[in-house]
């Protein structure tokens, strides 16, 4: 069913959460069982905690990226390429911030909360693509200023640009592919709503119940590795 969907109903736009990187071995850093639950979120994942002590926000990030050295993409960023290449997926909103759907291969990927592996300096605007082997504490190559991890923080607005486009994505797709999120956290969670009120249809594949499975034309309760590498093996068979 969920590959008919997907070839009756282009143009397709995935929306990607942490059950997609879970598959890959990343803990959610948000559990009660994830990093975050070492660190104060306050201290650590805030804008303000940021400007208060970098060093300590440095040192978790630094962690972070650790745990993501050794990730790899799992079958559901597989098939998500596999279907941009096909041409039936237009493209990936993604709230994850681990890189791993350009490392299976799509190209066309919305990182709606930045990427982990980027930096950016408060001071002067400079950004940095790569940040590892700047640690411990990463400063800015043009005014020495420590520079701020890439990715989205508490107390911080999604940049402009890549909501905005996330929103015209979302209501020019005639599907939208939620893949492993609750579809909790604003305002992405408010995409499916954009493609419902433009006549789009949603289809969900998420381990736990979201609000909109009521709405969706297609609920699927598993895993979006062995979902989504299944359904496009009915498609080439």
């Amino acid at each position: 069913m969920l590959a008919e969907l997907i070839a009756a109903n282009q143009p397709c736009v995935a929306l990607t959460g942490a059950g997609v990187s879970t598959e890959s071995g990343i803990p959610d850093f948000r559990s009660a069982t994830g990093i975050l639950a070492q660190y104060d979120p306050a201290e650590v994942a805030s804008i303000a905690g940021f400007r208060r002590d970098p060093e300590r926000v440095w040192e978790f990030y630094g962690r972070r990226l650790d745990v993501l050295a050794d990730a790899r993409p799992n079958a559901a960023h597989v098939a998500l390429a596999e279907l941009e290449a096909r041409g039936l997926v237009q493209a990936v909103v993604t709230q994850n911030v681990d890189r791993l759907h350009a490392a299976a291969g799509s190209r066309d990927v919305l990182e709606v909360h930045g990427s982990i592996g980027s930096a950016v300096c408060l001071a002067c605007g400079r950004r940095e693509s790569s940040v590892h082997e700047l640690l411990p504490l990463p400063r800015c190559a043009g005014c020495g200023s420590v520079l701020k991890p890439g990715v989205v923080m508490f107390g911080e607005l999604l940049p402009a640009a890549e909501i905005d486009r996330a929103i015209g994505l979302a209501r020019d797709a005639a599907l939208l592919l939620v893949l492993g999120t609750s579809l909790e956290v604003w305002p992405v969670a408010g995409l499916p709503e954009e493609t419902l009120a433009h006549g789009g249809k949603v289809a969900i594949v998420n381990r736990d119940p979201t609000p909109f499975d009521v709405r969706a034309d297609l609920v699927i309760h598993a895993g979006a590795g062995e979902t989504l590498a299944a359904c496009v093996s009915s498609m080439s068979s």
